[in-house]
Parts: C-alpha cells; sequence; structure tokens
C-alpha cells in the first residue's frame, strides 16, 4: 500500500532532505505532501527546489506555499518594494541571495514558475486539511478573505495551544474553525518556541515544523500512522554556517 507523507519546513536544508526521505523509506508509490518554505536558511535553497521539480517528475506530490517562498518569489520577480529586504536578510534571505547570485537567468525563470504553481492548501478526501500556516474565517479555507493568511497566519497554532487545556469541544465557546477539518496539518511556526523538536498534536492540529530553519531536525511523518523520521539537527549538517540562528 502506498503511503502518505507530510513534510516540515526545509529552509534551504538540501541535505536533511535527504536523510529524511531515506531514512522513511519512501518510495515511487508514496505521495509527498509538503508544507512550504522551502528557501531561506542554510545555503542551498536553490538546490532544494532543483531537487523537489526533480522529484515532482518521479512521483506523486503536492508543493504548498509558504511565506518565505513567496519572499522568494517577489525577490526574483524584482517585486520586493512588497516587503523590507533589509529585514528578508536577518531571516534568512541573505544566504538565498547569495545561492542565487551563480545561477543564470533561465535557472532562476525556472525556479519562478515552480514558486508559481505552489498551493495555497490542499484538502484531501478524508477532510485533512494541510496547509503552511493557518486561516481565521471561522467558516473554513474556503471563506477566508485575505489568502495571504493561509501562509503568515499564526492564530491557528496559537489557538490550538491555548483550546489544549483550556474549552471542551463539546463547549459551546469551542472555536468553530477547529471542527470543520479531520485534521489540520501545518509548519510555519516552529514548536522548538515551546521546547520541542518532534511533531506536535494540539486541538485538531498537527505541527511538523520542527525547527529546521535553526537547530532542530527535519521531519516526515506518515499521515495515517503518525510515525515520523528526522534528520540530525541542521546545525550540526551545516555547521559552518548560521542558518536563521
Amino acid at each position: 500500500m502506498p503511503n502518505t507523507f507530510v513534510i516540515g519546513d526545509i529552509h534551504g536544508g538540501l541535505r536533511a532532505l535527504h536523510q529524511v526521505l531515506e531514512r522513511a523509506k519512501v518510495t515511487r508509490e508514496d505521495q509527498l505532501i509538503f508544507l512550504g518554505d522551502y528557501v531561506d536558511g542554510w545555503s542551498e535553497s536553490p538546490q532544494v527546489l532543483d531537487f523537489l521539480m526533480e522529484l515532482n517528475a518521479k512521483q506523486d506530490c503536492i508543493f504548498i506555499r509558504g511565506n518565505h517562498d513567496e519572499l522568494v518569489l517577489e525577490w526574483l520577480t524584482g517585486n520586493n518594494q512588497n516587503f523590507d529586504e533589509s529585514m528578508w536578510f536577518k531571516h534568512g534571505g541573505e544566504a538565498t541571495a547569495a545561492a542565487y547570485s551563480t545561477l543564470s537567468e533561465e535557472h532562476k525563470s525556472k525556479h519562478i514558475q515552480f514558486l508559481k504553481s505552489l498551493r495555497n492548501y490542499h484538502l484531501d478526501d478524508k477532510n485533512r486539511l494541510f496547509i503552511h500556516a493557518g486561516f481565521t474565517n471561522m467558516n473554513g479555507i474556503n471563506y477566508e478573505y485575505f489568502p495571504k493568511l493561509f501562509y503568515w497566519d499564526r492564530t491557528l497554532w496559537e489557538t490550538a495551544l491555548a483550546l489544549d487545556t483550556a474549552i471542551a469541544k463539546e463547549s459551546k465557546h469551542y472555536p468553530k474553525r477547529f471542527t470543520l477539518y479531520h485534521e489540520i496539518f501545518i509548519g510555519h511556526t516552529p514548536v522548538t518556541r515551546i521546547g520541542q523538536t518532534i511533531p506536535v498534536h494540539k486541538a485538531c492540529v498537527w505541527n511538523v515544523d520542527t525547527g529546521a530553519a535553526f537547530k532542530g531536525p527535519l521531519t516526515i511523518m506518515n499521515v495515517d500512522t503518525k510515525a515520523f523520521w528526522q534528520s540530525e539537527p541542521l546545525s550540526d549538517l551545516y555547521f559552518n554556517e548560521k542558518g536563521r540562528n
């Protein structure tokens, strides 16, 4: 039986991506759902995109849009007046800009097309939602007024953390948006912020961003069984770099 795997935020860590795919024994029959933020942090952002495009030609892959992917797209297309480039540099963009300095315009164009093709979310036939960050509309993703929230929102995760101990699911005060989907898989906000380095389940939300941009590992998880595999900490794999630290 083919498996479905979800992969957390990579942030330019190609070595870690190779490790988790190998450790999970991923085959070409398996489906891979990537939650976004393929770039910004470690030095191999362009190589990560190249690898993902090659992988997509071989097997069933779903690529979700992350906020850093959107920032890199804007930068590559010269639309960086919409964000603070100096701030982007502080949050992983400096390594990305340096990595792209040796690439041809043709090569960059392929990455632009790939970044434009990313999805805001994926909803499967088991009512499981895969999204980079979250959504705020109480009626769900189809009613969200501001699509950028799909890859910038943090309130979904912050509320899930609070809900875990505050309100019973049967209560009339339980937020409606946490009852719409069987499960929600996110990245965006690393669980290292709450002292964890493994996937964390709160309310109906699974957070699989285990801090690969910083000093944590990259994680791949079987969506059905919840078994997961991790790389070495990226600060060890790229010991001579700072990542987003």
